[in-house]
This record gives structure tokens, C-alpha cells and sequence, in this order.
């Protein structure tokens, strides 16, 4: 028997992951503790199907090429090495085009289109778990995925919607109703799923069932969070949803990389690490050679000053227009979306001093900024120093599946996924700097909350506020000045 099963392993081996388990009586004077290993595993029930995952998954099929047709034929006379250059060139401007009109068509449209990359990047990451898995036929793995996906984004939209729809939830007795008990129903939901799961396990997939488990609840907390948190920065101002991927990733500038021999010298390189940035490309010191070759240090140093100017540059042009600077308000007259408001100091031209040792060399006393400005070299900073971390995570995530691209979404560019994997880790930061050191309390939001409140609430509070600036000396001021 012990000579089947090892002609078995000889007989195929492109089987993914093929290990014998055997117990202490089948091999003598062989390693005691792997012996007992053997026979626990053995005892367990676990099958040589359980025990595939321990060194290693296997690798991931190939997608085809989806390039256009008509891009194929126009570009046939080209070799393989230009034809994908031009074929990348062409979709980054398409992309770009698509990106300025999505924030032509407003805040809807712009919160439709997270959404929507936020299901293609779950899908890819989902994908490519359920390729390497499905001979395991894991019940339920996609079914609950999604499940999971949908209540995550119930809680998350739900929260935005009582945050930013608040008038109008409170019309609603629905929508109130759904309001006042929406996390008990999101934990209802969850849990859910979570006990869907525990019925789905199978004693003999118990361990590749919880990493599966543990893979959604990952992609969830990489995709779905962090989606949910360029919706808040929309909020905030169309300004702090179109500056960081700006300022993070120039897409046309991106793939003017090095073709036959020759660099493509360029001054503007917001994409920060790869290869021949800025004006060092003559050097090609690889960064993360493992994970990433064609990234290198002086592409990340070059494109770190570039992406700090190209930041200061571009937000003086947005901070001049309030489509871009106000906060994105809920009309409840009208029941639509408005970007219009008096621009807060943060986006008025303000004179700044020069330090001695600039003014030395620029021979200007003072220069006039938009205070925003000085955030946006916060912004650009990270973008060019941890950015790149997010595409070498994404990188050594593929090398350990032996895939190129997440998905085939985009010809020659790979899936939404490859696009998006340092946005979701800008967006982040984005959100927490904007908390931290910009965003102040907000009387709209505090003015909301107190008019659901009892009329003997809003009473106390009345009383103590107006006792509170009477002692002060606030208030009696502030009836001369109404006199």
C-alpha cells in the first residue's frame, strides 16, 4: 500500500501541494516527532486534501488578453515591448478623462464610483482565493464572502447616511426607525454570517476553511474600510478626494519608463518609486529588488521633490475654485447635494515671512499662499514616502500567488486592484490628517443632534449654555450688540 500511494504522488505531480501522512508503523527508524504528527493528524481525520495548504498555494491560472481588438490591429506592426507601451499610454488617458468627468457630474456620481470600485477590488482579491482553492469545494466560501461585503457596507453607509442625512432621516419615520436601531440590526446581520459559517465547517477542511474566513475578513478591513473612508473625505470637500491620487500617482506620467536602452528623462514623476524618476534616472538602484525590480531609489528620491512641488502647485490652482474647497452639504429644501459656502480661512490667500536662509536665496521677503498649501507638502510626503509601501505590499501579495496583475480588468494595465493598491492607504491617511489637523467641531452637526432631542433636553441645554456664557460675560454683549 505504501508503494501505491507513492506511485500515486509520482503519477501527478501537478497536483497542487501532494504530502503523504504516515504513521509511525508504516517507516521505520524514521523521525519520531514527525511519526506523531503523522498519527495525530491521522486521528484527526484530516486528509491529504486538508494538508495541500501547509507549503504553499498553488499558483493562480493565467488570465487571457483582453486588449481591444482594435487596439490589437492598429498596433500589430509594432513588437510586443511598444505595442503594450502604447496600449497602457492610451487607457491612462482614458482613465484620466474619466476621472475629470466623474467630478463634473458631482458628489452622487463620485460615491456611485467608489462603491463600484470597491466591489471589482473585492471580487479580484475573492477571485483569486476561490482559484487557487475551488478543488477544495469549500461550501459556501463566495456565497458568504459577499454576504459578509453587503453587511459591512450596510453598517458603513448607514452610518454616513444618519451622519450627513440627519433632516432627513428624521423625516422619515422609516428611515428613522431603520436609524435608531441600525447597528443592532448590522450586528444582527454579521452575526448571520458568522453562524452560516460555523455551519458550513467540514471536518476535514476545518484549518483552510478559518483561512479562508480570516482572507474575507482581511480583504474587508483592506477594501471596504478604507473605501468607506473616501466617502468621509468627500464630505470634507471634493479637494480632499481629487489631491491625493493626484498628487500620489500621475498615471501618464507613470509608464514613461525606460524602452530599448534609452531612459525617458522627465521633470513632473508623481508616481514616486518606479524606475528613471525625475532627473535620477541615469542611476537604476533597485528599492525592493524581490518584490518589485523596476522600482528604484532614485525614482523614489526624485519623485519625492517632484510630487512635494507638483502638490503645492496643484492645490493653489483647486483652492481658488469652491467647487473644489467646500464641504459637500445635503440641501434638505431641496433634496440635493450642494457644494457652495464662503471659503474657510484654510483656502484664502494668506502672506507668509520667509525663514532668513529662503529669503537669501530667493530674494522675496514674503510670499502669498493658500494655508492649504502647507498641508498638501504633508499630503505629497506621504504619498511619496509610505505610498510606495502599499504597492510593495501588493507586490509581494502576487509573488506569493505567482501572478503579475490581480485581474485583467484594464488591458495592460492588470485589474482595479493594481490601480488602486496605495489609494486605499492614501485615502487613510488622508482621513486621519484631515481629523487630526484640520477638521474642527462643526455647530450644523451639533445643531441636529440637538433638535432630536426632547424639548425638556433641549431646554437644560438651552439653561446651561446660557448660563455658562452669562458667566462669561458673553452674553450681555451680545444682547447690547442685537440692541
Amino acid at each position: 500500500s505504501l508503494l501505491q500511494l507513492v506511485s500515486q504522488g509520482q503519477a501527478s505531480p501537478s497536483e497542487p501541494e501532494t504530502r503523504l501522512s504516515l504513521s509511525s508503523s508504516s517507516i521505520k527508524g524514521g523521525n519520531p516527532a514527525e511519526c506523531e504528527g503523522s498519527e495525530s493528524e491521522l486521528k484527526d481525520g484530516a486528509s491529504d486534501s486538508d494538508s495541500k495548504v501547509d507549503s504553499g498555494p498553488p499558483e493562480v491560472p493565467v488570465t487571457s488578453d483582453d486588449t481591444p481588438e482594435v487596439l490589437n490591429k492598429a498596433l500589430s506592426g509594432l513588437s510586443s515591448r511598444w505595442r503594450n507601451w502604447w496600449v497602457r499610454g492610451i487607457l491612462t488617458m482614458a482613465m484620466i478623462s474619466f476621472f475629470f468627468f466623474i467630478i463634473y457630474m458631482g458628489p452622487i456620481v463620485l460615491m456611485m464610483i467608489v462603491l463600484c470600485v470597491q466591489i471589482k477590488c473585492f471580487q479580484e482579491i475573492i477571485h483569486i482565493g476561490y482559484s487557487v482553492y475551488h478543488s477544495y469545494h469549500l461550501p459556501w466560501f463566495r456565497s458568504l464572502s459577499w454576504y459578509f461585503l453587503l453587511c459591512v457596507n450596510y453598517f458603513f453607509y448607514g452610518e454616513t447616511v444618519t451622519d450627513y442625512f440627519f433632516s432627513l432621516v428624521q423625516r422619515e419615520e422609516p428611515l428613522r426607525i431603520l436609524s435608531k436601531y441600525h447597528r443592532f440590526i448590522s450586528f444582527a446581520l454579521y452575526l448571520t454570517g458568522f453562524c452560516m459559517f460555523v455551519l458550513s465547517l467540514v471536518k476535514k477542511h476545518y484549518r483552510l476553511q478559518f483561512y479562508m474566513f480570516g482572507w474575507t475578513h482581511v480583504t474587508l478591513l483592506i477594501v471596504v474600510t478604507q473605501s468607506h473612508l473616501i466617502i468621509h473625505n468627500l464630505f470634507e470637500g471634493m479637494i480632499c478626494l481629487c489631491l491625493p491620487p493626484q498628487v500620489h500617482r500621475a498615471h501618464f506620467l507613470r509608464h514613461l519608463q525606460r524602452h530599448h536602452g534609452l531612459h525617458v528623462r522627465i521633470l513632473l514623476r508623481t508616481h514616486t518609486p518606479h524606475q528613471g524618476g525625475g532627473w535620477f534616472c541615469f542611476l537604476n538602484i533597485p528599492c525592493r529588488p524581490q518584490l518589485s525590480p523596476k522600482k528604484t531609489w532614485e525614482g523614489f528620491i526624485g519623485g519625492f521633490f517632484a510630487t512635494v512641488v507638483f502638490g503645492i502647485l496643484l492645490s493653489y490652482v483647486m483652492a481658488g475654485y469652491r467647487y473644489f474647497v467646500c464641504p459637500v452639504e445635503f440641501n434638505n429644501d431641496t433634496n440635493r447635494f450642494q457644494v457652495d459656502c464662503e471659503p474657510s480661512e484654510l483656502f484664502q490667500l494668506t502672506d507668509y515671512v520667509l525663514p532668513a536662509f529662503l529669503e537669501s536665496f530667493t530674494g522675496w521677503t514674503t510670499v502669498r499662499l493658500y494655508p492649504f498649501q502647507i498641508h498638501s507638502v504633508a499630503l505629497s510626503a506621504f504619498a511619496s514616502i509610505m505610498g510606495p509601501f502599499g504597492g510593495f505590499f501588493a507586490s509581494g501579495f502576487k509573488r506569493a500567488f505567482k501572478i503579475k496583475d490581480f485581474a485583467n480588468t484594464i488591458p495592460g494595465h492588470g485589474g482595479i486592484m493594481d490601480r488602486f493598491d496605495c489609494q486605499y492607504l492614501m485615502a487613510t491617511f488622508v482621513n486621519v490628517y484631515i481629523a487630526s489637523f484640520i477638521r474642527g467641531p462643526n455647530p450644523s452637526k451639533v445643531i441636529q443632534q440637538l433638535l432630536a432631542l426632547r424639548p425638556d433636553q433641549q431646554l437644560y441645554i438651552f439653561n446651561s449654555l446660557k448660563t455658562h456664557l452669562t458667566e462669561r460675560g458673553l452674553l450681555p454683549a451680545l444682547e447690547r450688540a442685537a440692541a
